[in-house]
């Protein structure tokens, strides 16, 4: 069976990663409830890290439902290597439906691959 997890190697794990990302941008790609940060890294693989900020979504329930369906929308594509990529939630992304937040993510990866291959 198929690990479907998500891998240590995949996340953002520390202040100096995010730093990294937040200070170096190379380039972002955004929606209305979404902003994708992009940098360069050293490896082959592509890292994740998450900024769902409890002032943008109130409840626990719907940051962690959002986070989820972005973990599980950034493992299956493959569309780039080598990104630190930061997505930032903004307001009211909690009032989507799942469809909706999937669609939309799936739309920034696309530009996000568009964007790193300039």
């Amino acid at each position: 069976m198929a690990d479907h997890g998500f891998a240590k190697a995949s996340r953002l794990l520390n202040a100096s990663s995010y730093s990294a990302v937040f200070n170096n941008t190379h380039f972002k790609v955004s929606c209305r409830y979404f902003l994708v940060l992009a940098r360069r890294n050293e490896s082959s693989n592509s890292r994740l890290g998450l900024v769902v900020a409890k002032k943008n979504i109130p409840t626990a329930v719907q940051r962690n439902r959002i986070k989820r369906l972005i973990r599980d929308s950034f493992r299956r594509q493959e569309l780039f290597a080598g990104l630190d990529l930061v997505v930032l939630v903004r307001r009211d992304a909690d009032k989507l439906p799942n469809d909706a937040i999937s669609s939309a993510i799936a739309k920034l990866w696309q530009d996000a691959a568009s964007k790193s291959v300039r």
